[in-house]
């Protein structure tokens, strides 16, 4: 981990604003990704949120879509509930409502987590994915271009649940977590994976996680109960994507917007 951690923040008025923010970020960056390596490969999460601007991305009305190289692609989740994929819980169903349904990715550009087997299972089958398409060998870790990121009201960040059993796994890419608190599994790639991410975002709305986020990044560290101060890129930058509700608790930003908080590790 890096010792100092750069905290990058930007804000914009409203939901709908932050839903257009996060599209526009996720085809900049993927242009970019795709123009310097020819190749794409992005994980994603669920969420009110991403599912707005999953939908802006796949508007034809919208500039995005025509500016997005789906050619050049590759979709992964960052996790799943242990439900079929076309279970209402389900953030593939969720992101194939949104977007995959209305966009030219072709089904090997798609990397989809099997939540309806065993959850040992699925995670060991999306490892294996993992393994295959970033072609690491048993000590590597994949490296995603661009990993986006939610964070819940209890500082969870991807499946990673306070005081859940995920936050020790190191030795997988993939692992199957029993949320106790919810009496529910989940299959979610591991933090250290997270972190190798080349660039890792944060995107948070509401007034509901202005006390949560607040706490994960000025607060004390207690990663058992805020998983999501786990995430530490190794890049040494973690950026956010925020409304002004979700923001509200943050130090002021400057005139664009723009904000920044530097922890050391």
């Amino acid at each position: 981990m890096p010792l100092k951690l750069r905290i990058v923040y930007h804000v914009v008025p409203d939901s709908g604003a932050l839903a257009r923010r996060a599209a526009e970020y996720l085809v900049e960056k993927t242009e970019q990704i795709a123009k310097s390596r020819g190749q794409a490969r992005i994980a994603i999460s669920g969420g009110s949120t991403p599912k707005e601007a999953f939908a802006l991305l796949a508007d034809p009305a919208q500039p995005w879509r025509k500016r997005m190289p789906w050619d050049k692609l590759e979709l992964f989740w960052v996790d799943e509930r242990s439900v079929p994929p076309d279970h209402p819980d389900s953030n593939y169903r969720m992101t194939r409502e949104a977007l995959l349904d209305h966009v030219p990715l072709k089904p090997d550009q798609i990397h989809r987590i099997l939540g309806e087997l065993d959850p040992a299972e699925a995670a060991a089958r999306y490892e294996a994915d993992l393994k295959k398409s970033f072609q690491v060998d048993a000590a590597g870790l994949p490296r995603f271009d661009l990993l986006q990121l939610g964070i819940g009201r209890d500082g969870h960040t991807a499946s990673l649940f306070p005081h859940s059993p995920a936050l020790t796994e190191t030795a997988h890419l993939a692992t199957a977590n029993h949320v106790a608190q919810m009496n529910t599994w989940r299959i979610t790639l591991t933090w250290p994976v997270i972190n190798q991410a080349q660039d890792v975002f944060f995107l948070v709305g509401g007034a509901d996680k202005a006390p949560i986020l607040n706490q994960v990044l000025a607060g004390p560290v207690d990663r058992e109960r805020l998983p999501s101060q786990f995430i530490v890129p190794v890049s040494g930058i973690l950026t956010l994507l925020l409304d002004q509700a979700a923001a509200a608790l943050l130090p002021a930003t400057d005139a664009e917007g723009r904000g920044l908080l530097e922890r050391s590790l």
